[in-house]
């Protein structure tokens, strides 16, 4: 496996996303809540560019006629046909069943049981996926 730096940590501010390519795939590196999650550039619906979407909050549960907002910058919302994202699990907020490809930035550790995980790992010196 080869090492690829693919961002400096500070480069990666909360509501941003930075979208990298290694080798044939593009990924979107997020931080949320001060840990980095990267999820790669596909809404399972139709393949559309999903990190391209609007990083935003939700409404939460609430009252009739009240709404109350939420989940500031934990959300991204694609730009094709409106589907929702929660940034830290890739769960569609109406279906959870419907995911994305996930890949959670780790300080040097792995996690076998994460469907098409890209290896990745946050060191003093950037972020780094393995390929």
């Amino acid at each position: 496996m080869e090492k690829v730096w693919v961002a400096a940590q500070d480069e990666i501010v909360e509501g941003t996303c930075k979208i990298v390519k290694v080798k044939n795939a593009e990924y979107g590196i997020y931080r949320v809540k001060g840990n980095y999650y990267a999820w790669r550039n596909a809404c399972p619906h139709f393949g559309a560019p999903v990190c391209k979407g609007v990083i935003t909050g939700t409404r939460l549960p609430s009252l009739v006629y009240e709404y109350k907002l939420g989940r500031d910058n934990e959300i991204v919302r694609c730009p094709w046909h409106g589907w929702e994202f929660d940034l830290i699990t890739g769960e569609h907020l109406v279906d959870p069943q419907t995911k994305l490809r996930q890949g959670k930035l780790e300080i040097a550790k792995t996690d076998p049981d994460s469907l098409e995980r890209a290896e990745l790992e946050l060191q003093p010196d950037g972020i780094y996926m393995w390929v």
